[in-house]
């Protein structure tokens, strides 16, 4: 017959929990596993490799986002890119030159975008 030896409580020593993602926060109540992707494969994985630097992998989506018009995704990932080094001329220089190959309504689309993020300076 085992004996159940009493143990004291132990005291955390866990590290505080770090603040939910932003795909956590935009769809995670919904629909977790999309949110657990985004968080690992698309920004852990994908954007981790080395084969682009990740200006260069800002600049690719963003430019596939406006080819796309997809605004609402284009604001976050214009953000991201000033972040990663991608300058205001450059996005402005990327939309100009999409208009004549994404469409003019698209560009014009970008522009407004721009111009909100660039405000959120």
């Amino acid at each position: 017959m085992a004996i159940a030896q009493s143990q004291s409580p132990a005291t955390s020593t866990a590290a505080p929990a770090k603040p939910p993602s932003r795909a956590q926060q935009l769809m995670g109540d919904i629909a977790p596993k999309l949110a657990e992707l985004t968080d690992e494969v698309l920004f852990g994985d994908v954007w981790a490799r080395p084969g682009l630097s990740q200006r260069d992998r800002s600049l690719v989506t963003v430019s596939a986002l406006i080819a796309l018009n997809r605004p609402d995704q284009l604001r976050s990932h214009v953000a991201r890119a000033r972040q990663n080094g991608v300058t205001e001329t450059e996005i402005v220089e990327a939309i100009t030159q999409l208009a004549f190959y994404a469409g003019w309504p698209n560009a014009i689309t970008a522009v407004g975008v721009a111009r909100e993020v660039f405000k959120q300076k």
